[in-house]
């Protein structure tokens, strides 16, 4: 396996986790790279189902280390409920098997306020559609070079110090901009205080045992969150996520040069979802939407929100291929297209009186397209029960394969349901 990249290439909620969880099985590091809790990665294994949001997918492996690296922002509330949770039904979440790094930037109660308060201040229109977790703030503050790291829990002068110094803007936005009580350092100190005390332990140089582990051939895995076309750089701007959410990041975020990459697996729903606003040119509002949604069980595993469903966007996905470099393809849910008499592909958008094969590079552009379509044949099997490539209906086949041939990327691995057995390796 060496050490492999697992991406979304979509607007995520593709099924990362179960893919992740699949290739665990090969690996001995499992390392989130990127973005917060407002991802939400579910898992059913025998039938129970497990919602992570910070804690990689690999947790479920009781072998397995983990590690949450410096391209994340972490909440460390968030995540000493996910490890209480863990724990609760007897799966090893000790230090040392689960690690975070020192370089890891740190949620504070001040980061979430903010986001709440600045998304109810925005007009309708220009409403981001953030789950107020406080993953932007936190981010800014990073680049502004005010954040709080993991490594400033054993510190609590400099931690309170940092508190204080980062509450000088905040204060004066609440106060003047969005009409708040400001928030005092030192009951902000005092809430995060045991906190800290209880994260010191999980605190580690993450970059190190990453790179000890690939020296000694160790198979280290790489798990985004998130989906391509939410990165803050290549995304549907300004209805992205805060950070780099492209495979390149797995370096980056991590600790790790991109040299010791050896492959990249692109998660790929078979059709497309979206949370919350943005651009979506194949979206679905008649009945083979709600097929979709109802059928998939289409509701952010972090929100609850419904997601906007509509076809497979091959335009959104060639842009993924290009900026992303897959060197595989697992297709998640592929059993919920079966029941559609006929199934449609984008493989092109008409835009300012011609064709293009890429999305456009200009804001909001998406919102300018219209979805040029292929038209393949359904099927009505279920075939939750497949295991074989042989076991799939014709149609489906014929479906897998043209999104291969258009994308150039093999489909090297097809899910069919929820569960970790069901699944097709190719």
């Amino acid at each position: 396996m060496s050490n492999v990249v697992v991406m979304g290439a979509q607007w995520g909620d593709e099924g990362k986790g179960k893919i992740v969880d699949l290739l665990t099985e090969n690996a001995d590091i499992i390392v989130r790279f990127q973005g917060g809790n407002n991802a939400g990665h579910t898992l059913v294994v025998g039938g129970e189902q497990h919602i992570l949001h910070l804690i990689p997918s690999g947790i479920l492996h009781q072998d397995k280390t983990c590690v949450i690296g410096n391209g994340v922002v972490l909440d460390p509330v968030v995540f000493l409920q996910e490890v209480d949770k863990l724990a609760a039904k007897g799966i090893d979440v000790r230090p040392g098997r689960l690690v975070v790094s020192k370089k890891t930037q740190v949620i504070m109660p001040y980061h979430k306020a903010i986001d709440v308060a600045r998304e109810s201040y925005k007009s309708k229109e220009h409403k981001i559609g953030t789950t107020g977790r406080g993953i932007g703030p936190c981010y800014e503050d990073k680049m502004a070079r005010i954040g709080i790291r993991a490594c400033d829990f054993a510190d609590p002068e400099l931690f309170r110090a940092k508190i204080e110094r980062a509450l000088v803007e905040k204060n004066a936005l609440f106060t003047s901009l969005y009409g708040m009580e400001p928030m005092d350092a030192e009951a902000v100190f005092q809430e995060m205080k045991a906190v800290a005390e209880r994260m010191i332990p999980y605190v580690g140089d993450v970059s190190n045992l990453i790179g000890d582990a690939m020296d000694a051939g160790r198979n280290v895995l790489f798990e985004g969150a998130q989906g391509t076309h939410l990165d803050i750089d290549h995304g549907t701007y300004p209805f992205v996520t805060s950070s780099n959410t492209v495979s390149g990041n797995a370096a980056a975020g991590s600790g790790c040069a991109p040299s010791r990459l050896n492959a990249i697996q692109a998660v790929v729903k078979a059709y497309t979802t979206r949370v919350g606003a943005g651009p979506f040119p194949t979206e679905l509002t008649d009945a083979d939407g709600e097929h979709l949604q109802s059928t998939g069980a289409e509701f952010g595993a972090t929100t609850g929100r419904k997601r906007r469903c509509g076809w497979l966007d091959l335009v959104v996905l060639r842009e993924s291929v290009r900026l992303n470099g897959p060197t595989g393809i697992a297709m998640t849910k592929l059993d919920v297209l079966g029941g559609l008499s006929k199934i449609k592909l984008c493989t092109r958008y008409g835009y300012k009186g011609g064709e293009i094969l890429y999305p456009p590079q200009e804001e909001n552009g998406l919102a300018l397209v219209e979805p040029l379509y292929e038209v393949l044949p359904g099927w009505s099997e279920d075939i939750s029960t497949a295991r074989t490539w042989e076991d799939l209906p014709e149609a489906a086949r014929t479906y897998v394969k043209r999104v291969e041939e258009i994308l150039g990327v093999p489909v090297s691995i097809i899910s069919v349901g929820p569960d970790r057995d069901q699944t097709i390796m190719r």
